[in-house]
């Protein structure tokens, strides 16, 4: 048992690197180890999960290089339509059979790998310090252009849907729902990849607190496996803020599609054995 606790805290540290690197929370990592490693049964898997993804929110939060790069604005205004959906999801995924939930979670990351990979090489900046952002957009210095970069967010209809769906699938299979928001954000409304990441990283925290609160009430939770995860995750985040500004944007975006694919396949292949 001391051996498991051990690898489910690296386990967090690398979800919570990863999480802050691509504002996904972790639990796309997670919630596959926790139940096909560890042994978990899938919604005690989720509801540890959520509340490790909730840690992961909370160093972005904290971190004043994050901060900078989040969208405050845009993100309350998503959060309105993710955390009511996130909460009705979470009472229905009780219901739903495990070969189910592992089957929606693989489908959900193959169709996000798909839209990140044809809009791979899409920027979403101006350089120009006169360009109005509008009332949503903002800007932000990158280090990659070295130089203050702006954006304008686009089709604000669709971010919310987006942010919508993401709340379903976080009450559904415990995830932060960074896997629908980043790429729509990216890909569709006309966000930076870093300003994406960092605004999902941030909202992650209220959607998946409406979604732990029934797993939380059915006895999902798992006391010991939740603290060693959320151990993992404050170091990982560290290291996953260290890095964010370091690595390429596209290399990013390249990593998010290996991660959602790899995934993918292991879920849908446990998914078919049920």
């Amino acid at each position: 048992m001391t051996a498991l606790v051990f690898v489910t805290v690296a386990a967090g540290a690398a979800a919570g690197c990863l999480g802050v690197m691509l504002g996904v929370g972790g639990g796309i990592f997670l919630v596959p180890f926790l139940n096909l490693v560890v042994g978990l049964d899938y919604q005690s898997a989720a509801a540890v999960s959520l509340v490790t993804i909730i840690a992961t929110s909370s160093i972005t939060a904290a971190s004043p290089q994050q901060r900078r790069l989040a969208n405050l604005k845009l993100g309350m205004l998503m959060e309105a339509f993710s955390a009511p959906a996130a909460l009705m999801a979470a009472y229905w995924a009780q219901s739903i059979s495990e070969p189910t939930l592992r089957k929606v979670f693989a489908f959900s990351a193959i169709g996000i790998a798909i839209i990140m990979l044809f809009r791979i090489n899409k920027r979403n900046i101006v350089i120009d310090p006169l360009f109005n952002p509008g009332l949503l957009g903002g800007h932000f210095y990158e280090k990659e252009s070295d130089a203050v970069v702006s954006y304008r967010v686009r089709r604000v209809p669709l971010a919310c849907g987006a942010s919508a769906l993401a709340g379903l699938l976080s009450g559904l299979i415990g995830i932060g729902g960074g896997i629908v928001k980043v790429p729509v954000l990216n890909a569709w409304c006309g966000v930076p990849m870093r300003a994406a990441a960092a605004t999902s990283a941030f909202m992650l925290g209220v959607t998946v607190v409406a979604s732990a609160i029934p797993y939380y009430l059915r006895g999902y939770l798992i006391p010991h496996f939740a603290a060693a995860t959320v151990l993992g995750v404050l170091a990982g985040g560290q290291l996953g803020i260290w890095l964010s500004a370091r690595v390429h944007v596209k290399g990013l975006k390249l990593l998010m599609i290996a991660m959602l694919l790899v995934v993918a396949i292991v879920m849908l292949v446990k998914g078919a054995r049920g």
